[in-house]
């Protein structure tokens, strides 16, 4: 019988209603990355808030280096060598980096009169960071960080627990292609050191890039795990989804229409400089660009969220001033964040309240809102894009992020917006819904909206653009047409830009 580091047997847990595990099982070989997987709603999530100490189970047992063991709490877990990084950040936004990443261990000076030894966790959390290739001043507030970079945070302050177990929940979902990679030489490094990681992703590419086993499990389940050699990339998905899924990416060659869009000369200090773009009915426009290229403040200030200091926009040849997110409405734009449950939803609010929420006065009769209105427009929306769930009064934030993406792009439609800027918008969602979200895109743009697809996925950009444009320190260095693009030319151009950049070429 073989030794692992970590076991667990016979694992379930059930919640008012709902059964997240039954009996599930799985095990971690020291110095390996063992990848989970399933689609939302499988069970991952539960399962690492276990392993982590956030949940006990109903059911089952857990072994620790051949010991069996039990967490009460996230603290016992920590202390026993487990840390965990989850997908949704979990940080004091107004404290600063060293704060976040040393709170509850922090470095104490024990001689005398107790106190902080602050230069010397500065000085650590400096060496940290740069280990996650982030240079970022330690002294900088959280909150002031993008997702990339609270991120990274949240991999040095595992890397500070001197952990031996790492959970990864998601840790690339933020990540462009070059900070996975970077991310990716982190965990080899990791394992080398004898660490072991559990790493739970929902991009198929990553987990064969850096897994050494794969489990899967689906609908609360557990359906086996295998040697990443011994498992197709097709079975994977089949034995996630319990289908087939034919397509990914279903994108077509279009005939693109008139010019819904143009962007002249547009400038914001310090963020972006000079961009300039059109975009056409039938038409998916891919962006893409490392963290920090300007991506999503770009699309921000579309929408009217941020003010420009220069440039011109157009809508249908028409110049206009959009200076806020009302007026970018009104004109046609709607704009999904890369953030859904900070910024594109009202998770206590249900389906129907947060569908309904951009036209709420066209369903209203002299200031009172008829609900029976409301209800048809949401069960209207929700049935057209397949939102799974019992009624549109159930809560938002009990759906599966696949479902809460949905939710996001049905207040968009509700709104009849012919302008839709995407960003990320298959971040963190299992690969059924991703091609269910790509199956929706396409399908608006059969009918002639003009789609801006902003990501950081490779694949994505590649299998559903019609054109694709690369930003690089807030400018657009390349555009690549759908026929003559490849995953080489833009890490090339990407790459090639950085380094010129930095003096090196």
């Amino acid at each position: 019988m073989e030794d692992y580091i970590l076991e667990l047997k016979g694992i379930t847990k059930t919640f008012p209603g709902v059964k997240a595990l039954d009996a599930v099982k799985f095990n971690l070989k020291a110095g390996e990355i063992h990848a989970l997987v399933g689609e939302n709603g499988a069970g991952k999530s539960t399962f690492i808030k276990i392993i982590s100490g956030v949940y006990q189970p109903d059911e089952g047992e857990i072994f620790l280096n051949g010991e069996r063991v039990s967490f009460k709490n996230p603290r016992e877990a920590r202390m026993m060598g487990i840390a965990t990084i989850y997908q949704n950040i979990i940080c004091f936004p107004d404290m600063s980096i060293t704060d976040n990443i040393f709170l509850g261990h922090e470095y104490i000076n024990n001689y005398g009169i107790k106190r902080l030894l602050w230069k010397k966790m500065h000085d650590k959390a400096k060496e940290l960071l740069h280990l996650v290739g982030n240079d970022i001043d330690p002294e900088e507030k959280m909150g002031n960080l993008s997702i990339a970079c609270q991120q990274m945070v949240e991999i040095a302050k595992a890397l500070s627990q001197e952990a031996k177990i790492f959970i990864m929940d998601e840790p690339t979902a933020a990540l462009t292609q070059h900070e996975t990679e970077e991310l990716f030489n982190i965990v080899k490094k990791l394992k080398e050191d004898g660490a072991s990681i559990i790493f739970v992703s929902h991009r198929i590419e990553d987990i064969y890039k850096i897994a050494d086993r794969i489990t899967v499990f689906r609908d609360g389940n557990y359906i086996g795990t295998w040697e990443k050699s011994q498992l197709s990339r097709d079975d994977l998905i089949k034995f996630m989804a319990g289908r087939e899924i034919t397509q990914l990416f279903p994108k077509k060659k279009i005939n693109a229409g008139r010019e819904l869009l143009r962007i002249k000369g547009l400038s914001k200090k310090g963020v972006f400089t000079d961009i300039s773009f059109s975009l056409h009915e039938g038409e998916i426009l891919g962006v893409t660009g490392l963290i920090g290229s300007g991506r999503s403040e770009l699309a921000q200030a579309i929408f009217g969220i941020h003010p420009v200091d220069a440039g011109m926009i157009y809508i249908q040849g028409k110049p206009v001033r959009i200076d806020n997110p009302v007026k970018a409405m009104k004109l046609g734009i709607g704009y999904l964040p890369e953030d859904r449950q900070k910024q594109g939803l009202v998770l206590p609010f249900s389906i129907m309240e947060n569908i309904t929420l951009p036209v709420i006065e066209s369903l209203s009769q002299r200031g009172w809102l008829r609900q029976s209105n409301e209800y048809m427009k949401a069960k209207e929306m929700a049935e057209l894009l397949q939102i799974k769930a019992n009624s549109v009064l159930d809560k938002v934030y009990f759906l599966s992020g696949g479902n809460q993406q949905k939710v996001v792009i049905a207040k968009l439609l509700a709104a009849k917006l012919r302008i839709l800027i995407l960003d990320e918008p298959t971040k963190g969602i299992d690969v059924g819904a991703k091609a269910a979200m790509h199956e929706i895109m396409c399908n608006l743009a059969s009918k002639g909206y003009g789609i801006i697809m902003i990501s950081s996925e490779m694949p994505e950009i590649l299998g559903m653009s019609d054109r694709i444009l690369v930003m690089h320190k807030g400018r657009i260095i390349a555009e690549f047409n759908r026929d003559e693009v490849t995953r080489e030319k833009i890490i090339e151009v990407t790459i090639n830009k950085r380094d010129f950049n930095q003096g090196t070429l």
